[in-house]
């Protein structure tokens, strides 16, 4: 009786007794949410890419939060943020993620085999549900909003798989992290082209993260742009790479300000698109020379 109690004890989610309804299959399943308090996250410190880092706790362990904002539907593998399961979708859309589900399927696999989806999760089954929330979001349509959405879910691909590498080295996670930083990337500048030709109304997203600890907004989507394409721009093409990063640091100043005395805009965000807007500055500015 004692195990039984110390395993309740310790244990870091619970399935929820309302079930949730694919949208794709119509099939029921049941959705995971990750416990609260007693000391199960212990937020550490902020990176420059605006990720909330959790430091381990002597009773959890290292611990993820970010893997349970998504739902993924263990019969017809379709995966989202758990509040669109709710939305009204296109038959056309799902028609067409129907017919791809064991297509989906297959494509985890080859990155995260035996995934699973039927217990409780781990960082590599959460990691899995997040690459199939990023497919099935390929196949939604602009009313979705699936550009940005795609972008921070390879940001967060890229942070999990980055966790990933630390706790299991050479497996190739480190590679696969820069991948999904290239995806984000491209989302991410995809979205704000989205936003400026209406062709998906990007800045109406309700929560743009990218954590799940505070919202950024759109100030935040602009800032990774310009910080993602100084991380991990592609360096080929030195003329076009300079063009982007004048162009992201442009943005960077107008949207927050920078070089006024505004106070508009205080906190961390601030602080780091400050000190990001020095170094696209000095990276320019030595490649003008």
């Amino acid at each position: 009786m004692a195990v039984i109690k110390e395993a309740k004890k310790l244990s870091l989610s619970y399935f929820s007794k309302d079930k949730i309804i694919c949208p794709v299959c119509k099939k029921a399943f049941s959705r995971e949410i990750m416990r609260s308090g007693n000391g199960r996250m212990i937020a550490g410190k902020l990176t420059d890419e605006l990720h909330r880092n959790f430091e381990p706790s002597a009773k959890y362990g290292r611990v993820f939060p970010m893997i349970y904002e998504i739902g993924a539907c263990p019969n017809c593998f379709s995966a989202m943020y758990w509040s669109d399961f709710k939305e009204k979708f296109q038959k056309e859309d799902t028609d067409i993620l129907y017919s791809k589900a064991r297509e989906r399927k297959e494509k985890v696999e080859t990155i995260f085999p035996y995934f699973s989806l039927k217990h409780e999760r781990t960082l590599y089954d959460g990691a899995a549900m997040y690459y199939l929330a990023l497919l099935t979001y390929d196949n939604l349509g602009a009313y979705m909003t699936p550009t940005l959405k795609k972008g921070i879910i390879s940001l967060r691909l890229a942070w999990l798989t980055h966790d990933m590498d630390l706790l299991c080295s050479d497996h190739n996670f480190d590679i696969i992290s820069k991948v999904f930083y290239s995806k984000a990337l491209f989302f991410y500048q995809q979205s704000l082209y989205c936003e400026t030709d209406k062709t998906e109304a990007s800045s109406s997203l309700g929560n743009m993260g990218p954590d799940i600890d505070k919202n950024y907004g759109w100030d935040g989507v602009v800032y990774l742009c310009g910080l993602l394409e100084y991380k991990y721009g592609q360096q080929d093409d030195m003329q076009l790479r300079m063009k982007k990063l004048s162009e992201s640091k442009t943005a960077i100043a107008r949207i927050f300000g920078l070089g006024k005395s505004s106070k508009s805009k205080p906190g961390p965000l601030l602080e780091h698109a400050r000190d990001l807007y020095d170094k696209i500055s000095k990276l320019v500015a030595d490649d003008e020379f």
